[in-house]
């Protein structure tokens, strides 16, 4: 199993962007999704998470700035990220929790290799 992020950059504060994780490899099924990020010096921390049916929780740090959303059919998620402030600037990393194989194994968690943000003038 794979997981690809896509969609990182630099951005102005006030700016967005659209970060895409998409899993690859024998899947069956996908329990859940998040987005976290990592800032220099800073421990990881969760951002945005998403369940099979769809229930969502966010940081309260991006609350209402910050939507995640999944295609479970093609097992990709996104995170579009509204009104970046400076702050948001970090490596988002996206993680794929419960992972079934075609065989109907249990897998586990992944976890994809990271995308840079950063919101800076």
């Amino acid at each position: 199993v794979q997981l690809v992020e896509s969609g990182g950059g630099s951005v102005q504060p006030g700016g967005s962007l659209r970060l895409s994780c998409a899993a690859s490899g024998s899947i069956f099924s996908i329990n859940a999704m998040g987005w976290y990020r990592q800032a220099p010096g800073k421990q990881r921390e969760r951002v945005a998470h998403i369940t099979s049916g769809g229930s969502t929780d966010y940081a309260d740090s991006v609350k209402g700035r910050f939507t995640i959303s999944r295609d479970k059919a093609k097992n990709t998620a996104y995170l579009q990220m509204n009104s970046l402030k400076p702050e948001d600037t970090a490596v988002y990393y996206c993680k794929a929790e419960g992972v079934e194989s075609r065989l109907r194994f249990a897998l586990g968690d992944y976890w994809g290799q990271g995308t840079q943000v950063t919101v800076s003038s």
